[in-house]
C-alpha cells in the first residue's frame, strides 16, 4: 500500500524483531539442510526470540502506540452487523 501513512511496522522495535527472526530463519534453513540437528534448533531459538526482543522494545516505547478504532454510525469500521436466520 503505497503511500500509506499510519507507519505500519516503521519503528525500531519491529525492524530488530523481523532482522532477528530472518537471521533466525536463515540459520534454521541452512542448517537443516545440512543435517545439522542442534543448529537447526538454534535457529528456531532465534526466530522465537526475535519476537520476544521485539515485544520487550515496544513495551519500553519503542514501537508503535496503538490506535483507537474510528467510529462512524455508532459502530467501529468494518464491523458487521448481526443478521438473524429464522429456521
Amino acid at each position: 500500500m503505497a503511500g500509506s501513512s499510519h507507519g505500519h511496522g516503521h519503528t525500531p522495535a519491529a525492524w530488530t524483531g523481523v532482522i532477528i527472526s530472518f537471521i533466525g530463519f536463515l540459520v534454521a534453513g541452512a542448517l537443516m539442510v545440512m543435517g545439522s540437528v542442534i543448529g537447526f534448533w538454534v535457529g528456531m531459538v532465534l526466530i522465537v526470540g526475535g519476537a520476544v526482543v521485539g515485544g520487550i522494545m515496544k513495551a519500553m516505547g519503542l514501537g508503535q502506540n496503538a490506535k483507537p478504532l474510528a467510529v462512524t454510525g455508532g459502530a467501529p469500521v468494518g464491523a458487521r452487523e448481526s443478521v438473524a436466520v429464522e429456521g
